[in-house]
């Protein structure tokens, strides 16, 4: 009966799993594939490297990333009893490790383990796990570093280079008979300290000074400073090696002797369950969904009233790109919400891809064409569409007047707001908030409680000894925080709770959350109520083209569940200049309204239309022109208009130093109605949304890290690997029966032009495999295990098997040929 032989190598660990763990492995971490491993050899190197253990680190949840610690400072290797031990502690200690506990710890840790062995973290079979030499490093303690568990050097890291003369005074000290070499002195010490019968009888006969020293130091830092002249408690320690000096000022308490005091536990509070998520409220389902879609309808009018408000060309785009302060402070006022809140609007309109730059010299942001074709959508459609872009986006408005890394102000639209984690938060957000009852609001504390078990490395401390962006310890939380302030901004929340639209979103997609929403959105009114102050009431949201039309002819004056819009001589005159004629507007009026127009508002528009146009504005620099002589008399005697620089042409016009533009607002504030004119005399019509981007796309979000292959992509990753593994382990036939021509492992074979072309002919004649040294164009070598097919023109065609296909190759390029052993299948 045969035994298996334990893994000594990561490689080895690897080359035994199944071709579905390995697909499992390289799901779990992507950047693995980036190129695809030659063989299982170079896929385990690739595994242990830093910057690749530190990202699977990062993606562990509290739990395996203490078993992963608690490995760190295990025996290396260690049985899975040692390990238990660790996290469940060796049950002497005073009762603080309840059962229960230790109950949860032992059910939790097999998991834990498989998750470490899915990521390469973990090797080994249970009786000798090994953590992979890279984490040791990470997560074992040193002088540069601590522990995360607290702990410190073992009794062996801290006598290093300590004299012989002073392990001898220690071991008197402690009452252990003396050695005759320092490696059994420091092993007379670890004993003695893991012993808990005389580590017990030592530490009943420690001051109780010294006894307060060692519960400072027990569950870190494990670190103290010390003077020449220590004081008595820390003498006795020292003199008994419970505190080993790391330099003349600092002196360490060992690993050994901290497990005993900590009655053997890696970790103070193990958290092998995660933290379930509170509820702050319980609500009605059914108000939930009202309040959400009302929510929602309020988000569809506010992002509709920021693409009319740069509708015919917004604000420019700052020189570090992104948008001023200023100009976001005046969309802020014109939308009527605080400027954080306009930041988000903004950065969410954006990321749907409904605003964008323009492109032009004097580049500014504008809508974009898709903004036309989303206005005529239906309302759920438009909302899903804006729910959609923002689950995607790693654009993160929160950051909005913060710093960046050099302390430059973060600007909305600028280039530095993308952080590659906010979908990935925004999604377990919720989740978490799915996994409650319909209508329950989650508590906000224990909802980051439980991200950061999840994830502690991306939500809390960074790995050891691991550098980053130093952007701060809470970036996860506060993106979490955010996400909750952003879903009720956006309806996919109401009163704090998941709506089952927003539900029907995440699970079954955009169009099933369209037929949720539909019935909770009211339908469009074709009507308004004018009321003799000149106001017009819309008692709901008006049909497109109507709130189009209004919007010219009048301004808003109060929102809410009703809008109120007031008509004003600026407001008629805006009509006016758009085109329409006084007879279109009383038209237009007395078809929408569901009371009669009111006198007032009639004589309104006709006394406008009757002063429109009666001045007319051109280019000369500008000049005006009109046919009665004593308005423009009137003009000139004004005081107001002196900067204007007007001086008389002919009787009925006058000529300006002033642009156009600037003369027709100059004398529309000083109470006249002009109109401009082209070159040809004609009045020009001033239309709304006259401005458009060319063609965008919405801004790619920025990945986290290399995507996640697809199961087609894994398949042929897996036997591309398989394959490089055989074309690096087959057993060849040796080519010569002189022992110093024996190919050495790992080397590409060596073999003349003519042996090579009668290889590789005779494996073509009888089908059979044979082992190549190969180098492409680029001069980069490889050794390949094919099935050569033809022969001919001085190329052969043959089956890759570690690339999976069928390849041509030049001869000339083969370094060598080798036969397959009979028995060697890699």
């Amino acid at each position: 009966m045969g035994t298996t032989t334990p893994p000594r190598t990561l490689a080895e660990a690897l080359r035994a799993r199944g071709d579905e763990s390995l697909a499992g492995l390289l799901r779990a971490r992507p950047d693995l594939l980036n190129p695809v491993p030659n063989d299982i050899t170079q896929l385990a190197t690739r595994a242990g490297t830093r910057a690749s253990v530190v990202r699977a680190l990062e993606h562990l949840d509290r739990f395996a990333l203490q078993t992963a610690e608690a490995l760190a400072v295990a025996p290396d290797p260690a049985p899975y009893d040692t390990l238990l031990s660790l996290l469940t502690g060796d049950g002497m200690d005073d009762g603080d490790q309840r059962d229960d506990a230790g109950a949860a710890i032992t059910a939790a840790l097999p998991d834990a383990l498989s998750t470490l062995r899915e990521q390469a973290l973990v090797w080994g079979e249970d009786d000798r796990l090994r953590l992979v030499r890279t984490a040791r490093e990470l997560l074992a303690p040193s002088p540069q570093h601590p522990s995360p568990t607290g702990l410190g050097p073992t009794v062996s890291e801290a006598t290093a280079g300590m004299s012989p003369g002073r392990l001898q005074e220690i071991l008197a000290a402690t009452g252990l008979p003396a050695t005759h070499d320092p490696v059994s002195a420091v092993a007379a010490l670890a004993a003695l300290f893991t012993d808990r019968t005389r580590m017990a009888e030592l530490l009943d006969t420690a001051p109780v000074e010294a006894l307060s020293v060692l519960d400072r130091l027990v569950w870190g830092p494990p670190y103290g400073e010390v003077t020449p002249n220590p004081t008595p408690p820390v003498k006795w320690l020292r003199d008994r090696g419970l505190l080993l000096p790391v330099s003349t000022r600092t002196v360490v308490l060992p690993r050994e002797a901290a497990l005993h005091l900590r009655a053997g536990r890696a970790h103070r509070v193990p958290e092998p369950v995660p933290p379930v998520v509170g509820a702050a409220a319980e609500r009605d389902p059914q108000a939930v969904d009202r309040a959400a879609a009302g929510q929602a309808f309020t988000a569809l009018s506010t992002v509709e009233e920021l693409l009319k408000l740069w509708n015919g060309g917004g604000p420019a785009i700052l020189r570090a790109g992104g948008l001023s302060v200023r100009e976001l402070k005046r969309a802020a006022n014109s939308l009527d919400v605080t400027e954080p809140i306009a930041a988000f609007w903004i950065e969410l309109a954006y990321g749907a891809g409904l605003l964008a730059t323009d492109g032009e010299p004097d580049e500014r942001y504008a809508p974009t064409p898709a903004s036309d074709e989303w206005l005529d959508l239906s309302a759920e459609d438009r909302w899903t569409h804006l729910a959609t872009a923002w689950l995607m986006a790693t654009r993160t408005p929160g950051l909005v007047g913060g710093q960046d890394a050099k302390g430059r102000a973060l600007s909305a639209l600028g280039p530095e707001l993308d952080r590659s984690a906010a979908p990935d938060v925004r999604r377990r957000v919720l989740a978490l908030f799915a996994e409650l009852p319909p209508g329950t609001a989650p508590d906000a504390e224990t909802l980051l409680r439980r991200l950061r078990w999840e994830r502690p490395l991306r939500g809390g401390a960074t790995p050891p000894a691991a550098t980053g962006t130093g952007e701060g310890a809470d970036l996860r939380s506060r993106l979490a925080l955010w996400t909750l302030n952003e879903a009720e901004l956006l309806g996919i929340t109401g009163r704090g709770a998941l709506s089952a639209q927003a539900r029907a979103l995440l699970d079954e997609g955009p169009d099933a959350a369209a037929a949720r929403l539909a019935p909770l959105i009211p339908e469009p009114l074709d009507h308004v109520l004018l009321q003799a102050d000149l106001t017009a009431v819309a008692p709901g949201p008006l049909e497109r083209p109507l709130a189009e039309t209004l919007s010219v002819l009048a301004d808003v004056e109060s929102k809410g569940g009703a809008t109120v819009y007031r008509f004003t001589p600026g407001s008629v005159r805006r009509a006016l200049d758009a085109g329409q004629a006084a007879a279109d507007l009383h038209a237009f009026l007395a078809a929408h309204s569901r009371t009669p127009v009111p006198q007032p508002l009639s004589y309104l528009i006709d006394d406008v239309a009757r002063r429109h146009g009666h001045l007319r504005i051109g280019a000369a620099s500008a000049y005006v022109r009109c046919d009665d002589e004593a308005v423009l008399n009137e003009i000139l005697a004004d005081r107001r208009s002196t900067g204007l620089r007007l001086r008389r042409l002919a009787p009925t016009v006058l000529a300006s130093q002033a642009d156009p533009g600037s003369l027709l607002e100059a004398l529309r504030d000083m109470g006249y109605a002009p109109a401009a004119e082209s070159a040809e005399g004609d009045v020009l019509i001033t239309r709304a949304g006259a401005r458009r981007t060319p063609p965008r796309t919405p801004p790619v979000p920025v990945p986290e890290g290399p995507p996640v292959p697809d199961d087609t992509l894994l398949g042929a990753a897996v036997r591309a690997i398989r394959a490089g593994d055989t074309a690096a382990t087959v057993i060849r036939k040796e080519t010569s029966e002189d022992p110093s021509s024996t190919t050495p492992a790992g080397s590409l074979p060596r073999t003349t032009p003519a042996e090579t072309l009668a290889t590789v002919q005779a494996a073509a004649m009888t089908g059979s495999a044979v082992w190549i040294g190969y180098v492409n164009a680029d001069g980069a070598a490889s050794q390949r295990v094919i099935a050569p097919v033809r022969v001919e023109g001085g190329f052969v065609t043959a089956y890759d098997h570690t690339a999976d296909e069928v390849r041509t190759y030049p001869l000339h390029r083969i370094t060598g040929v080798a036969e397959l052993a009979e028995d060697g299948k890699g």
